[in-house]
């Protein structure tokens, strides 16, 4: 009986035994596989965190490529309205100026120019005056002079604006400062009283002097070229002030008429700053001042030289 119980001890001590080796062999596993365990739940996090990143940046990109997108389309958009707006420019320029097809690579543009002009004169209406013929002492030669006659002047063309002030592109406006003499005769007879040597008035025969019929004319006008960068510009002078000295005076010995200028012509580029023109212009006074009327045009030409 002893015998089996010793025995029976032996065997629950060795059970024992065994279950504990068992048992310490086998803790550390169950901890490392909780630990593993814990990594790959860890792991899983930091994905799900990277897959949210890549999705965030994702999307981010995705917004980035339709701005660029919309930049793209605004900027070909911006593109060809500038390009309309080029095409409507040479068109305007070419309706503008016609002649921009003929400019010459030797055209320089000048804001100012001296000019010499020269040509025909003509009055509206005959002479008389205090040593010619007179109304108020009609003795002796009772002469007029012709209508017609020469002029030779010049002046200077001052810029002012090369577009109009914004009103037209290549038209340029022109202050215009002009001195003019124009003759009507050199040899006109004298009148018996004034202009006869000696004067009848004194019993003097009939000895009439040769008078001549002179007229001195100043004006301001602005003058408006077009086609501004040809060589061929055409210019108008819508309307300038003028003042007139007239020889011999008239019978009230006035010598002054003040009066309205109109002119238009045309300048030519021939080359370098040398330019030549044709021009008409007309002077307009108001009626006659003391019997004399000094109302006449001119038409000629002129040779300019820009500074």
């Amino acid at each position: 009986m002893k015998y089996f119980l010793q025995k029976e001890k032996l065997t629950v001590n060795f059970i024992a035994g065994s279950l504990l080796t068992a048992f310490t062999l086998t803790a550390p596993q169950t901890m490392a596989a909780d630990a593993a365990a814990e990594r790959i739940r860890l792991l899983e996090q930091r994905l799900q965190a990277i897959q949210s990143e890549l999705e965030k940046v994702k999307s981010e990109s995705s917004q980035a490529v339709q701005k660029v997108n919309t930049i793209e389309q605004t900027t070909n958009q911006t593109v060809q309205k500038v390009n309309s707006l080029e095409e409507r420019k040479a068109a305007l320029l070419e309706r503008v100026d016609p002649l921009t097809q003929r400019i010459g690579s030797d055209i320089t543009e000048k804001t100012r120019m001296l000019f010499f002009r020269g040509g025909f004169a003509h009055m509206m209406n005959h002479r008389n005056g205090v040593t010619i013929q007179s109304e108020v002492l009609p003795i002796g030669a009772q002469d007029q002079a012709d209508k017609q006659g020469w002029y030779a002047g010049a002046g200077i063309d001052w810029g002012l604006t090369r577009d109009m002030w914004g009103l037209l592109p290549k038209t340029t406006v022109f202050a215009e400062l002009m001195f003019e003499y124009k003759q009507f005769g050199s040899h006109v007879l004298g009148n018996g009283a004034v202009g006869n040597s000696p004067s009848m008035l004194a019993g003097g025969a009939l000895n009439p002097i040769n008078v001549t019929v002179s007229q001195f004319t100043v004006s301001a006008s602005p003058k408006i070229k077009f086609f501004e960068g040809s060589k061929l510009r055409p210019w108008i002078i819508p309307a300038g002030f003028a003042v007139h000295v007239m020889s011999p005076p008239s019978e009230s010995i006035t010598y002054i008429v003040p009066g309205v200028q109109f002119g238009a012509g045309v300048d030519y580029n021939i080359w370098k700053d040398f330019f030549i023109g044709v021009d008409g212009r007309y002077q307009l006074t108001a009626g006659k001042s003391d019997g004399v009327n000094l109302s006449g045009m001119t038409a000629g030409g002129y040779v300019g030289i820009g500074f």
